[in-house]
């Protein structure tokens, strides 16, 4: 079966566009986009769009790549201090002379949609509630919930760990009671590990998941998502090999992406509800 990430997360953001106007929420989201990046200039919009379409006012503040770490660093400040500003992003990736973590600690906590300061990320290590949950990781814990995958108990197989996906994603099944193994380049023998698991959750930027390597009850989520030698979207997960022989798999384009966004909103406007 497969995991329609796209029609999830319309379903949520359709909730949160019901709950922001029975309750007048009054959010506003401040995007910050530095330099050109195409995939980068794509993702603000989708954002912005969502952000509209859910009755969140969202501003995008754009600066040429010659900025400054400490220009930008100032500019976090003052958003931090604007009681006008309920949510800030700093869309990645940054200019090779800007530190991305600098940039991840001025951020507010309390303001943190994207769950990457180290307050929000310690809590989360530590077992405690954050502010914020990592947008991905919390959006595919969202989709599994919606087609009731049982995560309790489940033997759930994280690869890749990034900051952004998996180490919060793996943090965010054990609190489900998950028995996680992590994977990277230096595992020995994924291919069984892989075969064992329940939950498959690929998040590296190639190829890696193949038929051979499944059983027909896995589930696997493929966060992963770049152009092949012919220019088409793919991911990690070999789609067409996999569809028929798994229980459930998300798709690329269409899976975590729209869920990634769903989750973002959510934050977005966690605050007041």
């Amino acid at each position: 079966m497969i995991l329609d990430g796209k029609a999830v997360s319309n379903k949520i953001l359709e909730h949160l566009k019901l709950k922001i106007q029975e309750f007048n929420i009054k959010a506003h989201l401040v995007v910050i986009l530095v330099g050109d990046d195409p995939a980068s200039q794509i993702y603000v919009r989708n954002k912005k769009l969502a952000a509209e379409k859910i009755g969140i006012r969202s501003t995008v503040i754009k600066y040429k790549s010659a900025i400054t770490e400490a220009e930008l660093l100032d500019k976090i400040e003052q958003l931090n201090h604007d009681a006008n500003v309920t949510g800030i992003l700093v869309q990645l990736p940054l200019p090779e002379h800007i530190d991305k973590n600098k940039v991840a600690q001025a951020i507010s906590p309390k303001k943190d949609v994207d769950g990457f300061s180290p307050e929000n990320v310690g809590k989360l290590a530590m077992g405690l509630e954050p502010y914020f949950y990592p947008a991905t990781p919390q959006g595919i814990i969202m989709l599994l919930d919606e087609y009731d995958i049982p995560i309790q108990g489940a033997d759930a197989l994280v690869i890749g760990r990034s900051n952004i996906v998996g180490r919060p994603m793996a943090q965010m099944l054990l609190r489900r009671n998950a028995t996680v193994t992590m994977a990277h380049s230096y595992t020995k023998d994924l291919d069984s590990k892989i075969k064992t698991a329940d939950i498959v959750i690929s998040a590296v930027g190639k190829k890696i998941v193949r038929c051979k390597m499944v059983n027909k009850n896995s589930v696997i989520v493929d966060v992963g998502i770049f152009r092949d030698s012919n220019g088409k979207l793919t991911g990690d997960v070999d789609f067409e090999m996999l569809s028929s022989s798994v229980k459930y798999i998300t798709p690329v384009p269409g899976g975590v992406g729209p869920m990634t966004i769903a989750s973002l909103m959510y934050n977005a406007s966690k605050v007041y509800h």
